[in-house]
């Protein structure tokens, strides 16, 4: 079942990494669909995979997670 998860994520400072998110996302779940808002600190994730995975992919890209 897809879910919504939104996460608060530190460090994204420009495009490149908004790419780097999106391409850790997609790794684990390449059905996902993700949108950013940097100014925000905000990353949206619709995906069927657990939130504590996605979480995980993003943090192993060198972001931090807000809990």
């Amino acid at each position: 079942m897809i879910m919504n998860h939104i996460f608060i994520v530190e460090g994204m400072t420009c495009g490149h990494c908004e790419k780097s998110v999106i391409k850790a996302l997609l790794a684990l779940d390449p059905q996902a669909k993700v949108l950013i808002d940097r100014t925000n600190n905000k990353v949206q994730v619709d995906s069927d995979q657990p939130r504590e995975a996605l979480a995980h992919a993003i943090s192993d890209d060198g972001y931090e997670v807000a809990s």
